[in-house]
């Protein structure tokens, strides 16, 4: 398309003159009379360059080229000043101080005039494109954090699709398959996202690693917006190894440039790359929880004159698993209960979670009281795991007459609930790691129906929550205990676990009957 140029110039001979030297080398050319025609001019056919003569009948040039800098619509338009040859260097200083980008001095030979305004146009064109890409490029590192930042594919693929409008000012849509390749996230921006087929998403056989291709936009009708599906879309379609496909679709004419295309492929890695982290991040911890449940007790021992529930909940914001923990293992005709968190959420805390059950085990089977148990972990701990920090609370319940014995480890206490009352059993005693005298059993009774709660802090411990007002929250919740433990469990949970929890919850429950 030809580059319009409005030539302003209060006699008409002068415009024809110009005019016929600009269109005979391709331009398009509007003329105008006065400085109030060349501002209505501007507004309504935006020229690409303004020939302006400083002399006109209503206002001067200086003015006139002030009005279209002044404006951001017309603001990077180029204008050339036409003058006289007498006119003085302050007037043409003027110029080029209100706004000005050139001045010429009439009478002037048509292959300067041609050669200024080419070099005018050349100029404002790639200074257009260098703010064009300098924009794409500040969304694109928006996008890149909106996308990392993300929590879920859904989140990611709305912001990634939000990120492509800005930057190619038009309706763009992002594809993402879900993490587990049954089906695909798409988002329009302006819209939410939606959940499609794969069959729905189909770009044919995507190789490994990043291309760009171009189809007719009714091809992917499901995928774009409305106003796409009439023309050309450009597609960047990305894949690292074997891993979900992420495609991003935007109108062809607006990836018209290498750089324009350039920004394209890099937002479609920058995606590929952030549903991979997320991929990863799922994978990593859907092993993490095989691990960490596979540390934990299979099932539940059945225990004469006790009824017992049990739950580990994992974090929500974390990747590694935790080491929180919970032992029931039966001596004769009494229940061990072991309840217990390593500090720090690392496959490392995991491991010292188990080197103090297994330990803990084997104590108790050489015959050896809590008190003196706790001691030979915390010596274990010391020699052999010297920068480790843990809490522990051990139970010895003996069913039949009701006797429970109870040791402490830095943890907090077991909630002792009968009658309709429910108090803490207070157990002080130094955390396992510190090389600190341990203070001897404690002995309660444990009446029938009355049952005993054994939790991590990860229940009442929040951002929000402090941990006194959590154990305060919960000695209310556990007041009345339901016929069935686990529906007892899970009203606890319920009531005091956050959606976004940071922290393992470990629950143990026991009930004489």
């Amino acid at each position: 398309m030809a580059e319009r140029i409005l030539v302003v110039d209060e006699v008409a001979a002068d415009r024809y003159v110009i005019g016929r030297w600009l269109e005979h080398y391709g331009y398009e050319v509007i003329e105008a009379a006065s400085g109030q025609e060349a501002l209505g001019a501007v507004r309504g056919q935006l020229p690409d360059l303004v020939l302006l003569d400083v002399r006109l009948p209503d206002m001067d040039g200086f003015e006139v080229c002030e009005r279209i800098k002044g404006d951001p619509v017309s603001a990077a338009v180029p204008v050339i000043h036409l003058t006289a040859s007498g006119v003085e260097v302050r007037d043409r200083t003027q110029g080029l101080a209100r706004g000005a980008d050139a001045i010429i001095t009439e009478p002037v030979e048509p292959e300067v005039l041609l050669a200024t305004v080419h070099a005018m146009l050349r100029y404002a064109s790639a200074r257009r494109r260098a703010e064009r890409l300098a924009g794409q490029l500040a969304a694109l590192a928006d996008t890149t954090l909106a996308v990392n930042s993300a929590g879920g594919v859904p989140d990611l693929v709305r912001a990634a699709a939000e990120g492509a409008a800005r930057m190619f000012g038009c309706a763009a849509s992002v594809v993402a398959s879900a993490l587990d390749g049954e089906y695909a996230h798409v988002a329009i921006a302006g819209g939410d996202s939606m959940r499609i087929s794969v069959g729905e998403a189909d770009f044919g056989a995507v190789p490994h690693g990043f291309t760009i291709t171009t189809g007719p936009g009714s091809g992917w009708a499901a995928l774009v917006a409305p106003s796409a599906r009439g023309g050309e879309v450009r597609v960047a379609l990305a894949r690292l190894q074997a891993k979900p496909l992420v495609a991003v679709l935007v109108p062809a004419d607006v990836t018209a440039s290498e750089a324009d295309l350039h920004v394209l492929s890099q937002l479609s890695q920058t995606v590929a790359l952030a549903v991979e982290g997320l991929r990863s991040l799922d994978e990593g911890r859907r092993i993490a929880l095989t691990l960490q449940r596979s540390l934990l007790p299979r099932s539940l021992p059945r225990v004469p004159g006790l009824d017992l529930a049990a739950r580990y909940i994992p974090a929500t914001t974390e990747a590694e698993i935790g080491g929180d923990f919970y032992e029931l293992i039966p001596l004769g005709e009494r229940l061990l209960v072991a309840v217990g968190d390593v500090m720090g959420h690392s496959l490392h805390a995991a491991t010292v979670m188990a080197e103090i059950r297994h330990a803990v085990r084997a104590y108790a089977s050489e015959g050896h009281g809590l008190g003196e148990i706790l001691r030979r972990v915390n010596q274990l701990m010391l020699t052999f795991l010297p920068r480790e920090l843990a809490t522990v609370v051990l139970l010895l319940v003996d069913p039949a007459g009701g006797e429970v014995l109870l040791c402490n480890a830095g943890h907090l206490p077991p909630l002792l609930v009968a009658d309709g009352r429910a108090e803490y059993v207070p157990l002080p005693g130094p955390l396992l790691g510190a090389d600190l005298p341990r203070p001897d059993e404690t002995r309660v009774l444990l009446p029938p129906g009355g049952a005993l709660v054994l939790i991590t802090d990860g229940l009442v411990e929040r951002r929000d929550l402090g941990v006194l007002d959590g154990m305060a929250r919960l000695r209310d919740l556990a007041a009345v205990v339901e016929p069935d433990l686990n529906v007892f469990c899970d009203r606890l949970l319920n009531g005091l676990m956050p959606p976004d929890r940071e922290d393992d919850v470990a629950l143990v429950v026991l009930r004489r009957s």
